[in-house]
């Protein structure tokens, strides 16, 4: 039997607690990216294997907070984990304004988006835009009910020296070890020597890529970005590949 992608959530949420546990506690140990394209995910084991959906794109644009919601459909097995990700982006020919009213749209636009039991916001702030996003996980925290687990993704260069994140009112923060440009070079050699990040935020789940493999930290939870749409013959190569 499958169900709707929205619906599953919602009916996992009360075994979660009734067990008096977290939802990030009770994550299978991977969890697959799934971004907005058509995506059949019902090869997956559900008890092993776990989906962090992208459920909502937001971009910032002068005063204006724009949303677009997944359109794409996303088929899964019968009680599998979900992650509802918000990505948020920021125009850069109109820059944001990034105003107390835009921040409280935003937020409002992320509360709306919670159909899972964890929330996953997916944002490359700035320096300039980092108490903009500051004082949105500050009010998101606030506003979210204590059952919903907050996570974000983070650049590694936050991970490493650039400290700012050890005291943001999230649960877990994802070090994207993928896509990492000018710095590749410099992180390839952190995960050959097994040198952990500086940021204890950072210590228990990591991101990467089918594109780009690499050595990964010895994490709980693993996330895996697919470039093109997941398939069992993808998913079993990554599984190999990260030893997972």
């Amino acid at each position: 039997m499958r169900l709707p992608v929205l619906i599953l959530p919602l009916i996992l949420v009360a075994a979660l607690y009734s067990h008096g546990t977290t939802p990030l506690d009770t994550l299978p140990r991977v969890m697959l990216w799934a971004w907005e394209r058509p995506e059949d995910l019902t090869f997956i084991d559900p008890q092993k294997t776990g989906v962090a959906f992208l459920a909502k794109t937001i971009t910032l644009r002068g005063d204006k907070v724009l949303m677009r919601p997944r359109l794409q459909p996303l088929t899964l097995p019968e009680g599998t984990q979900t992650i509802a990700v918000v990505r948020i982006e920021t125009d850069r020919s109109d820059l944001p304004s990034l105003s107390r009213t835009q921040l409280s749209e935003t937020a409002r636009e992320i509360r709306n988006s919670s159909v899972s039991s964890v929330i996953q916001i997916d944002f490359d702030a700035t320096v300039s835009e980092r108490s903009f996003y500051r004082s949105l996980l500050e009010t998101l925290r606030r506003d979210l009910p204590a059952s919903t687990a907050l996570s974000i993704t983070a650049l590694a260069s936050w991970c490493a020296g650039d400290n700012w994140l050890s005291d943001l009112p999230v649960d877990e923060a994802v070090p994207m070890l993928f896509r990492l440009g000018v710095d590749q070079r410099q992180f390839q050699r952190r995960l050959e020597t097994g040198q952990p990040f500086q940021s204890r935020m950072c210590q228990n789940s990591a991101g990467v890529s089918t594109d780009e493999l690499v050595n990964t930290p010895p994490v709980t939870r693993l996330y895996i970005f697919n470039p093109k749409p997941w398939s069992k013959s993808s998913f079993a190569a990554a599984m190999e590949a990260y030893q997972r």
